[in-house]
């Protein structure tokens, strides 16, 4: 029987990288089905397109969720990256910290602009 003396290590870093290699790929799948959608709908639409197709594409409820899960891939994908960039490149902590405070406000507010432009539609 092995006995463990002492404490568990603990490794700080990319422990996580597995995880976000997979978010990364997860979301980039999502928003390339949403745009081939997206690309779908306005190829085989009738018409110049103008806002009304435009919003028209966006009116249903499914496809408003759908853009909704868009957003929300988007907004992880790009936290993620930023999160990962700013890591291996800003060492210094007093400067890195306030950066990912930064993008972390940047994208809520992004967020919270593009539910509100598509709700609206």
């Amino acid at each position: 029987m092995a006995v463990n003396y002492g404490s568990r290590r603990t490794v700080v870093g990319a422990h996580y990288g597995m995880r976000d290699w997979l978010a990364q790929r997860v979301t980039a799948v999502l928003m390339a089905l949403f745009t081939l959608v997206v690309l779908a709908q306005v190829i085989f639409s009738r018409g110049p397109i103008g806002y009304d197709s435009w919003a028209g594409i966006f009116h249903p409820q499914w496809m408003k969720a759908l853009t909704f899960a868009t957003i929300v891939a988007l907004l992880y994908h790009v936290w993620v990256g930023m999160r990962d960039v700013l890591m291996d490149y800003v060492k210094p902590v007093g400067i890195r910290l306030p950066l990912l405070v930064f993008v972390i406000v940047w994208l809520l507010g992004c967020a919270g602009w593009a539910i509100q432009a598509l709700w609206r539609v």
